[in-house]
């Protein structure tokens, strides 16, 4: 069995910006949310059985609290935003387990999702579907693995070290090193890529450095320079790895069983629908829409 999590925060932003505007009989844009219905379709079609989605409800979350500097909705074009309600409503309308998050980050759910399936005997892959490099910190060996669909890529727990440089579990100490800037903290000061991976492969996390500069691996190199950019900004840089760890305690599912998809429409039909070249655009989106119960001008 494989389980597919996908994060639907990732695709709709990335179907806003890669697709014309599509308006429904009130005005609303849809087009978003169609991309990413056919998405979800097309995985259907090729084979996905358990499906989980998880969504950023509300962009904001517990970690704007800890740092003011997080990332916020500022920004993010209102279209989009209000492409989120509408594409929730359709995925469970499309028969998919979802995930809208509001204290926590779409990416919480994710992690907590593949942390919890992949404990599961009959799970032989759990695909963890976005490029994004904070879940790379969720990877095991080649169970639990990252999916880049739109590159067609997979990334194991070898990709994450050829990569980055480190093994998953020091991602979040890496990404408090250099920062990020895509959820707005800037890491330490001096502290590149190729800096932070020498080091964390030595040192596995960010306690494991030693504090004496004299006492770091010779391969490493400006140790003193580092070493004091990095205890001078300590206290800052756990906070910025409490932001880049991933929680493991959000409520998802009781069991897999829970993701398998129930159609509640006929495969073939819809994915006929959908997908056949003879279809026209109007019909393909009239086929969508029905599924979010988003009304289409006539």
């Amino acid at each position: 069995m494989k389980i597919h999590l996908v994060d639907g925060t990732y695709e709709l932003f990335r179907h806003f910006f890669a697709v014309p505007a599509a308006m429904d009989a009130n005005g609303q844009d849809v087009g978003a949310v169609r991309g990413v219905l056919g998405t979800i379709l097309s995985m259907i079609e090729h084979g996905a059985t358990h499906i989980g989605i998880a969504t950023d409800h509300v962009v904001e979350s517990f970690r704007n609290d800890l740092y003011a500097g997080y990332k916020t909705s500022e920004g993010v074009p209102p279209a989009l935003l209000a492409q989120f309600p509408i594409l929730e409503t359709a995925l469970l309308s499309l028969g998919v387990v979802v995930w809208p998050m509001v204290d926590f980050e779409a990416d919480d759910a994710l992690a907590s999702a593949a942390a919890k399936a992949v404990c599961e005997p009959a799970v032989d892959q759990v695909l963890i579907c976005t490029p994004d490099k904070d879940l790379a910190q969720c990877i095991v060996g080649t169970r639990v693995v990252q999916l880049d669909r739109r590159r067609g890529l997979v990334r194991d727990e070898a990709g994450v070290v050829e990569k980055f440089g480190v093994v998953p579990e020091s991602i979040p100490d890496y990404l408090a090193l250099v920062g990020d800037s895509a959820d707005g903290f800037p890491g330490v000061s001096g502290w590149g890529p190729k800096a932070a991976a020498l080091t964390l492969s030595r040192y596995a996390h960010l306690e494991a450095i030693p504090k004496d500069w004299q006492a770091w691996h010779p391969s490493i190199r400006k140790a003193r320079t580092l070493a004091e950019t990095l205890f001078d900004a300590w206290d800052d840089v756990l906070l910025y790895r409490t932001l880049a760890t991933l929680r493991l305690d959000v409520r998802t599912f009781d069991t897999v069983d829970g993701l398998r998809w129930t159609a509640r429409a006929r495969t073939s039909r819809t994915a006929a629908a959908v997908f056949s070249p003879r279809t026209s655009s109007s019909a393909r989106y009239r086929t969508i829409s029905r599924l979010g119960n988003v009304p289409i001008k006539t």
